[in-house]
């Protein structure tokens, strides 16, 4: 349930592999993964993000940062997702009129840093969902601690994601849960070449229970004598890299980036049995111009398909005058 809240927009993030909680820079949308990334960089600073997805599903993420002196960084944001138009028809297949469904969170952030190397920070999400007739309400909290230290050019950092409860349920006596998750991330950059390496173990929450015996896989075999399917060989291996997303990142100074990511639980879940293609690869860039940071991402899901990710960030405080 309220799985959109899984999806992040942002260019950045699904260019990493769809999860970013190490990725100090300033970028609030990172936020949204993170809170405890938020920063006073972000002070006024305004983030739009924007998915195409397939079948015309769209989503976004607009958000605001606020920080105070002494007190903290803020953050505020929408995160939503928009299924788009569907068609409303009869018992007997006449159509009689449309309908439309989507999912929204409503978030407030706070963050601040502790010392020279550790901040704390949290986010509340109230979630409305919408689907036809069929409505729900849920709240969650993120909680997040990072570590960063610039002298040896590393970031480490965990987070809980999606703890909560629905308030009110689409149907009656049908409670669901969220999608909780609990992550721990580590990125390098190296002190003489402009790369950073990141490694993230994500729902860890779930050790060992990502990967699934699916009868239906096309790659699936069969016992030829009694025709009793053989069940997939999910050793220990692949029972680890389904928690792990590995990424690249080529920083050329603040005005420009260009990442990979691999994730590997994509990978298995979306690859044909004779053409795996880059499923589970993405790959993405972000520059800067004038005011602007611009940034594009893309996710592989499988053969011939992939996601669009645009994000733009501005900071009002660049269009002011200076005394």
């Amino acid at each position: 349930m309220y799985r959109f809240l899984e999806l992040h927009p942002n260019a950045r993030v699904a260019s990493l592999g769809g999860i970013a909680i190490t990725t100090k820079a300033p970028d609030i949308n990172l936020t949204l993964q993170n809170p405890s990334l938020l920063s006073p960089e972000m002070n006024n600073q305004v983030a739009y993000s924007h998915l195409f997805l397939f079948s015309d599903i769209q989503a976004g993420y607009v958000a605001y940062g606020k920080h105070i002196d002494q007190v903290g960084t803020f953050s505020a944001g929408i995160h939503y997702i928009s299924y788009g138009n569907f068609t409303r028809t009869a018992d007997n297949g006449e159509k009689i009129g449309t309908f439309t469904a989507g999912d929204y969170s409503f978030n407030v952030g706070y963050a601040r840093q502790l010392d020279k190397n550790f901040s704390v920070g949290g986010q509340v999400k109230f979630i409305y969902s919408s689907l036809e007739a069929y409505t729900s309400t849920g709240l969650a909290v993120d909680a997040g601690i990072t570590y960063h230290n610039p002298e040896r050019l590393l970031t480490i950092a965990a987070t809980l994601n999606n703890v909560g409860t629905q308030l009110t349920t689409y149907t009656e006596n049908i409670k669901e849960e969220l999608p909780f998750s609990a992550n721990v991330g580590i990125s390098k950059k190296l002190a003489n070449a402009p790369f950073r390496f990141t490694i993230t173990g994500k729902q860890l929450n779930r050790p060992g229970k990502l990967l699934y015996q699916n009868p239906f896989r096309p790659d699936v075999q069969k016992d030829l004598e009694t025709g009793q399917i053989i069940d997939e060989d999910l050793h220990a291996g692949k029972l680890i890299l389904s928690h792990i997303n590995a990424s690249t990142e080529l920083l050329l100074g603040k005005n420009f980036y260009f990442a990979v990511g691999y994730n590997y639980l994509r990978r298995w879940e979306m690859k044909l049995r004779d053409m795996a293609g880059t499923a589970g690869f993405s790959w993405g860039f972000g520059l800067r111009i004038s005011k602007f940071q611009l940034a594009y991402g893309s996710a592989s899901y499988f053969t011939g398909n992939s996601t669009d990710h645009l994000s733009l960030i501005v900071n009002i405080n660049d269009f002011r005058k200076k005394k």
